[in-house]
């Protein structure tokens, strides 16, 4: 088999582009703490190519020529913040991916989804490194609920896309085709290689079965990938990346405020923060009887000891409301934007049901709660909703009269 260095040498002027990307709501990434190193030194894998032969395709040559052409120059400084970003989780990646038997080279699929970040979004609503959208995350073992989305855990995500990826795989003999399924659905690959009779992507190409995004999508991806393997040869030197991401893991209890594992810790909560991404809010999930929580590398014994030395009712921050008459779940719940669910999560059910005035009942804290992004992106769907529906009806009232 030719390994990945050696076909970028043979296809170093084979080059692509899309004017469409996975959407990138980016916020800024401190470069704190980054240093100078080189990416991990790639592991031999052992299973099929991942690239197959283009160069007879000239449709395919120019599509990775423009995708070249669009990183490096169009969008560089973008596509280098990618880069430099990318160093903190590449090794921990592909590690993953190779012990589920799948191409080391997969590893930049975040290149082009996310840009490595764990709150990237895209229109689909797509979340994370891997741009899971929710029901094809769930399928594949990650957790989306109100504590939690483990779609910007960079080892939980990495798993769920291998056993994914490795799926599609299966399905259609071709890394090629699983990746454009990875982009498109298997359904609708699967549709356009039964109405083109052909078992290749690149034949897709000159087809109108598939969109002109997963056209460019394995183009893309070569081309991504070319520039991450040797960035000097693209115009990218002196990249910074990001230290590889280090920790050591502890197992939690009882829910924890984040701020206190922080001090636990002796390291910043941003830090707690950037280690466990998957966590929507102040602390630790308290819906469930263990928590596996990530804190730096070298701080675990220093944790462990301060922690014990925190009682435990004061470990996690709660608040106490007085239930009002005329208080249902439903309008508490309208009124501090906590879902129902939540507020049940919090409290012992066989004391607050049924609801009745005077009773206490426990919620988020007002301090340290707050809607994250996801929550915001929900309520502003809702209202434009409303509004939509609210027009329907009133112009379908003022029909009505007309008629």
């Amino acid at each position: 088999m030719i390994c990945f260095r050696q076909f970028i040498a043979v296809f170093i002027i084979l080059l692509f582009v899309s004017p469409v990307f996975a959407t990138e709501i980016d916020q800024t990434v401190s470069t704190e703490g980054a240093s100078l190193i080189s990416l991990p030194q790639e592991t031999v894998y052992n299973g099929p190519t991942i690239i197959d032969d283009y160069s007879y395709n000239e449709t395919a040559v120019n599509a990775v020529k423009n995708h070249i052409t669009l990183f490096t120059e169009k969008i560089k400084e973008k596509f280098s913040l990618w880069l430099s970003r990318s160093g903190k989780y590449i090794e921990l990646m592909r590690n993953i991916l190779i012990e589920n038997n799948v191409p080391e080279e997969i590893v930049f699929i975040p290149l082009i989804e996310s840009g490595f970040n764990a709150n990237a979004y895209s229109p689909a609503k797509a979340v994370g490194y891997w741009q899971f959208i929710a029901s094809t995350a769930k399928r594949y073992g990650l957790e989306i609920n109100w504590w939690k989305d483990e779609r910007k855990d960079p080892v939980k995500s990495t798993k769920a896309a291998a056993n994914y990826l490795k799926d599609l795989y299966d399905m259609f003999g071709s890394w090629n085709l699983a990746m454009a399924a990875y982009n498109a659905g298997e359904g609708k690959i699967l549709k356009a290689l039964n109405r083109t009779k052909t078992e290749d992507y690149w034949s897709l190409l000159n087809t109108n079965y598939i969109r002109n995004e997963t056209k460019n999508y394995v183009p893309k991806f070569i081309a991504a990938s070319m520039i991450a393997n040797s960035p000097e040869d693209f115009g990218f030197g002196n990249l910074e990346y990001h230290p590889p991401i280090n920790y050591d893991e502890v197992l939690i209890n009882s829910p924890v405020d984040l701020d206190t594992a922080a001090k636990c810790a002796g390291v910043t909560l941003k830090e707690i923060k950037e280690l466990n991404p998957e966590l929507r809010r102040w602390c630790t999930p308290p819906d469930v009887s263990e928590y596996i929580l990530r804190i730096p590398a070298g701080t675990k014994d220093l944790f462990v000891e301060n922690l014990a030395n925190i009682p435990e009712e004061k470990r996690f921050s709660i608040d106490k409301y007085i239930v009002k008459k005329g208080d249902t779940f439903k309008k508490i719940s309208k009124n501090t934007g906590v879902p129902v669910q939540v507020i049940l999560d919090l409290n012992d059910l066989e004391k607050i049901i049924p609801l009745k005035a005077g009773m206490k009942i426990y919620l988020p804290p007002k301090g340290k709660f707050e809607l994250d992004r996801d929550d915001k992106i929900v309520k502003k769907n809702k209202s434009v909703k409303k509004a939509s529906y609210k027009y329907k009806k009133k112009k379908h009232k003022s029909k009505k009269r007309r008629i």
